[in-house]
């Protein structure tokens, strides 16, 4: 949460560097360029503001649940480059024989099988599960706005039955966007988030980029009440 009022804060730091750039965005756009480097260098900051609930998410997520902190998951970004999305690991671990040790039909598993760990659904419920992604940002993996990475198989799956989805991959994929502070998250519309996608692509600017990190803030600590 503090990370994103953080963002939400501290990205209007990037308009001296981007006063002068052309507002479309393009591959190689100036502009472009600029808004990923500010972005990594906020991400950076965030990461080091706050490292004291990064510890303590770790230890929560380490002490209540058998497994590893992080989960690390195939991710497709821009120009359909794959790399490893990192979040803090919210679901119990299936042993050997594949079995999970809760019961009940609920989102989060597999068959029916909720898998979230108690810690697990309070960290997907405020966000934090999110916070690791910082870290793709300061290695370019991501940026802080733009079109939500998806799984590889999915992709590859959307780009036939989808008209423009394969258009989202022409920026760099990001921690929040304009589909998902508009509600589009999860198991919602994938024609109308490619939609909106492609929108936030065509006709990005800084201020929408300050807009779309004050909704994601907003929605981030109204999760947490």
């Amino acid at each position: 949460m503090l990370s994103l009022l953080l963002l939400a804060l501290a990205v209007p730091m990037s308009a001296v560097l981007l006063a002068a750039a052309a507002p479309a965005l393009s591959a190689h756009s100036v502009a472009l360029e600029a808004k990923y480097l500010v972005g990594r260098c906020i991400a950076f900051v965030a990461l080091l503001a706050i490292a004291p609930i990064l510890i303590g998410l770790t230890l929560a997520v380490r002490l209540t649940s058998r497994g590893p902190v992080l989960f690390r998951q195939r991710r497709v970004g821009q120009d359909g480059e794959l790399f490893e999305m990192l979040k803090f690991r919210s679901m119990r671990v299936a042993d050997a024989a594949g079995f999970v040790p809760v019961a009940g039909a609920a989102p989060g598993g597999v068959e029916g099988v909720d898998r979230r760990t108690p810690i697990g659904r309070f960290i997907r419920r405020t966000s934090l599960d999110e916070l690791p992604q910082l870290w793709n940002v300061v290695r370019g993996d991501m940026c802080l706005v733009g079109p939500r990475p998806e799984r590889p198989e999915h992709v590859e799956r959307f780009s036939v039955d989808v008209p423009g989805y394969g258009n989202r991959h022409r920026v760099r994929v990001g921690l929040t966007g304009l589909a998902q502070v508009n509600g589009s998250r999860g198991a919602s519309c994938i024609a109308t988030r490619a939609e909106m996608d492609n929108a936030y692509i065509d006709g990005w600017s800084l201020g929408l980029d300050i807009r779309i990190l004050g909704r994601t803030a907003g929605a981030v600590l109204r999760g947490a009440e």
